[in-house]
């Protein structure tokens, strides 16, 4: 039976750019398959108590130079975007709109790209059109879709389920009940699969 691997993330979440770069190999390396599961981090740092590392200044400083070191070793491209951080509400609903075509991570890795790359606003109607069209949805269809009720209530859900089963920031990986918090402890989750895939 083939393992599944729940990938919590906000597009406003460096680590979670990061990550979501990572995650065809990850797949490839476990033999798991992973879902996409957008979620609204403000929500999930109000839940559990936490915050941003950004808002404190020693942090902040240190996170911009990690950030660069981790896009060189993945060999992803990494620009810091010109506002930060972004209202990603919309974006964040595109993406559950976009699960509901089976478009979920096409979607996603075109609004990383957008915000983390190119920095362009991820919730602005442009940058979710073009990563619908280049997704091959409708992009005018899937814009709409993000003020209707189904869309905003899956997205609370997804926020709400991901903090009861202990989220506590992104990226968040579920295996089961075993929470993987971080881009860096991929390599953790890859081994903790490893006796049952093989890998």
């Amino acid at each position: 039976m083939q393992r599944t691997i729940d990938f919590f993330y906000d597009i406003g979440s460096p680590y979670s750019y990061l990550a979501a770069t990572q995650v065809p190999r990850l797949a490839e390396r476990t033999g798991a398959a992973v879902v996409w599961r957008p979620f609204l981090l403000g929500g999930v740092f109000k839940a559990a108590g936490n915050d941003m590392p950004a808002r404190v200044p020693a942090k902040a400083r240190w996170m911009l130079e990690d950030l660069s070191r981790w896009a060189k070793h993945y060999g992803v491209p990494f620009v810091f975007p010109p506002f930060f951080p972004p209202n990603t509400v919309r974006a964040m609903r595109a993406c559950v709109a976009a699960s509901r075509h089976g478009r979920v991570a096409e979607v996603s890795l075109a609004l990383f790209r957008a915000y983390w790359c190119e920095g362009h606003d991820p919730s602005g109607e442009a940058a979710i059109r073009a990563a619908a069209e280049g997704a091959g949805l409708d992009g005018g269809a899937l814009f709409a879709a993000t003020d209707e009720p189904a869309v905003k209530d899956g997205l609370r859900a997804a926020t709400e389920e991901a903090v009861a089963r202990g989220a506590f920031g992104a990226p968040s990986f579920f295996v089961g009940d075993a929470l993987f918090w971080g881009n860096d402890r991929i390599e953790l989750l890859v081994e903790s699969l490893a006796p049952a895939t093989g890998a």
